[in-house]
């Protein structure tokens, strides 16, 4: 394991190496999810020789500290680390082809760091964006009585945040900071992204160009297939594959969290995906 120092916080990689392999994939979890509930797809992903680095998100699993009323960090800061993760990673990327991971938020803010670079003028930075369950949570994108839900849901977890300074972590996503609940929920609620560090996001997203493999899970209670292309309408000047993952494919019944130990199926479809960019 190692560490990135990022202000007053700090970000642990966790490394699952493969003998030469010639690809780098830096895996980014979801909201509340630590690096080691991925070990079992990091080792599947290994097995296709691929090399596997898990970033925990701030204040989640060995990143420290835990989040507290004085966390300010939002969208901003989250998709800053990828690129302060990239930056530390520079001599084990070298001569290797580099895949971002990104699963529910972790994908998110990958999407949303590829946006800010091309905001700059700058090209990717690594050779293509796999995103696993990974979508915009737009409320309307959710089917029935699922909608209204999922509106009140998001906004209610938003204003319980702000009031108590944080997230505690009541049944969902972890303990997280006020301004990252608050981020989520604004997308879940327009279905846009805000300006994050000055940058139009939305316009960023529609400019970056490279490879992306886009699969939903089949019963994602969070995730569905509509807000997974909700996401990817937004990335329209990238070469996007678009996937579904079953429970028969994967041997087992499968949702937004346990698809990744039951992902052996999945590791393979990134790595052939990944051998074609």
């Amino acid at each position: 394991m190692e560490f990135v120092d990022r202000g007053t916080d700090r970000l642990a990689l966790h490394t699952y190496p493969a003998d030469d392999a010639a690809t780098l994939a830096v895996f980014w979890p979801a909201m509340g999810v630590p690096a080691r509930y991925y070990r079992h797809f990091a080792a599947a992903l290994n097995a296709t020789g691929i090399e596997v680095v898990v970033a925990d998100l701030r204040g989640t699993g060995d990143s420290t500290p835990r989040p507290s009323r004085a966390s300010r960090y939002g969208l901003a800061e989250l998709t800053a680390d990828v690129e302060a993760a990239l930056d530390t990673l520079k001599p084990r990327r070298a001569g290797r082809r580099t895949l971002l991971v990104g699963h529910s938020l972790g994908g998110q803010v990958c999407a949303l760091h590829l946006a800010a670079r091309h905001a700059v003028g700058l090209d990717p930075g690594v050779d293509g964006l796999a995103l696993l369950a990974v979508g915009v949570p737009y409320w309307r994108c959710y089917p029935g009585r699922m909608a209204p839900g999922t509106l009140a849901f998001t906004s209610t977890l938003a204003v319980t945040s702000a009031v108590l300074g944080v997230w505690p972590g009541w049944g969902f996503g972890g303990r997280q900071s006020r301004a990252v609940i608050g981020g989520w929920a604004h997308t879940a609620r327009t279905g846009r992204y805000p300006v994050l560090a000055g940058v139009d996001m939305e316009a960023a997203l529609a400019g970056v160009r490279l490879p992306v493999l886009a699969v939903d899970m089949e019963t994602d209670q969070y995730t569905p297939a509509p807000t997974v292309d909700h996401l990817t309408a937004k990335l329209s000047a990238a070469s996007v594959v678009r996937q579904h993952y079953t429970a028969a494919e994967a041997g087992s019944p499968i949702d937004h969290f346990t698809w990744a130990r039951h992902g052996t199926p999945l590791a393979g479809r990134v790595a052939a995906w990944a051998a074609t960019i």
